[in-house]
């Protein structure tokens, strides 16, 4: 009792400061000062552990090698001049969303959408190095820790060991991988992530000056649509006058890149496949709405575009799963496996297919990848736990049944029966 009370006291000591320390650091100088829960190597290990759920919300990887290869060429010129040596890596997603984003330790991750909007490779750059501006700051680093805090998660050194872990601290890094997803800057941290992206431009030989007419063109656009990088990343008209003073105040000398043929014509591979994938922006609306003949046609015309479609086939893949076509479906959700072989949607797909046509050694084998991609998602268990009781190894079903009731969530379809499953077991 008297150690329970002790670990206690220090779990709310923490708490404290987190909350009293954490909020008044906003810069180098004063990070000093703060408390870390985190440290740089488990920083880059929750980079890894997030960025499979993040590649999956935004509709998978660009499936061009040639594509994904500029992306990462210029955003590792930009990380080489960064102070903080992480393992940076930067991917392009094939959501049509205007958004980037960053995740702790490196990961870097930029939409089709927000490609297609830039006019240059020093706008490119601007983009990725104000990214890479997020994680020299510690930004998401700082947002974890607090949610550590908050959760009274202090057990550090295992959270990254999934498998380990109960459910219920499986559900709360759902959360935070949830939170990150959405996290909403303050302009004091973009005011820093753009001084360290300024910095990063000008000793990577880019042009400053492609971040300035992106946050015009974005202003413009805030007029007649939302963008998703403005809700979370605030362009007040201040931030574009800091960045023009930056301009002003900084002495210039020598050649700086502003474009290359290498970004038109990676831009026009993209507008190549723009058509299709407007196709499965219209078939994921009649799917929403519930018209599965209408979006089956959109989805199918989007594959005849572009073979490649990731969105499209993963679409189709659950079409054929509502109607019960299992080899169909299967059949979908493998070409997408073959574009994207660690895509978290495509295994669960292909799982259920197994399933479905009760080849339960086969479907185990999705479910247990799908889990190791995502460790906090509850339907892997318990889907794993269907076809662990079917196999007759029922402890290891009792295992993942539990593991998927503390993850939930509590109004999945598959909820209910789970707990049923598991009490019986018990």
């Amino acid at each position: 009792m008297k150690r329970q009370f002790s670990y206690l006291i220090v779990r709310v000591f923490l708490l404290l400061l987190i909350f009293l320390i954490g909020p008044s650091c906003s810069s180098h100088q004063s990070e000093g000062f703060s408390l870390r829960l985190i440290s740089e190597e488990r920083e880059i290990e929750l980079g890894k552990l997030y960025l499979p759920a993040s590649i999956d919300e935004f509709d998978g990887l660009y499936p061009e090698e040639e594509v994904q290869s500029y992306v990462n060429q210029i955003g590792r010129r930009l990380a080489q001049r960064a102070q903080r040596k992480m393992e940076y890596q930067f991917y392009l997603v094939n959501s049509g969303i205007i958004n980037a984003f960053a995740l702790p330790g490196g990961p870097v991750i930029i939409t089709r959408g927000i490609f297609l909007t830039l006019e240059s490779e020093d706008e490119l750059a601007g983009i990725l190095g104000h990214e890479i501006g997020h994680i020299e700051r510690r930004h998401h680093a700082r947002f974890v820790e607090k949610q550590l805090a908050m959760n009274l998660l202090l057990q550090i050194g295992a959270l990254f060991l999934p498998q380990n872990l109960s459910g219920e601290i499986l559900f709360q890094l759902g959360r935070i991988s949830a939170g990150l997803l959405s996290l909403k800057f303050s302009r004091d941290q973009e005011r820093e992530a753009d001084e360290s992206a300024f910095k990063l431009l000008v000793a990577s030989g880019y042009s400053p000056e492609g971040m300035l007419r992106v946050f015009e063109r974005f202003k413009k656009m805030e007029k007649s649509r939302p963008l998703e990088w403005l809700s979370t990343h605030p362009l007040p008209e201040t931030r574009i006058k800091e960045w023009q003073n930056r301009l002003n105040q900084t002495k210039l000398t020598g050649t700086f890149i502003k474009n290359t043929p290498k970004f038109e014509e990676i831009k026009g591979l993209l507008n190549q496949t723009k058509a299709s994938f407007e196709e499965s922006e219209k078939g994921k609306k009649a799917f929403k709405d519930r018209d599965f003949e209408k979006a089956e046609k959109h989805f199918t015309k989007a594959l005849e575009l572009y073979p490649k479609n990731i969105p499209a086939l993963l679409y189709l893949a659950r079409i054929h799963l509502k109607e019960k076509n299992y080899l169909q479906a299967r059949e979908y959700a493998f070409r997408a496996l073959k574009f994207n072989p660690e895509l978290f949607s495509a295994h669960y797909i292909c799982g259920l297919s197994e399933f479905g046509l009760n080849n339960w050694e086969r479907s185990l084998a999705y479910f247990e990848k799908a889990k190791k991609l995502i460790p906090f998602d509850g339907g892997s268990y318990y889907y794993a736990g269907r076809n662990l009781e079917n196999l007759k190894k029922f402890a290891q079903a009792k295992e993942n049944y539990q593991k998927a009731l503390e993850i939930g969530p509590k109004d999945a379809p598959w909820y209910e029966d789970c707990l049923r499953r598991l009490q019986r077991l018990k």
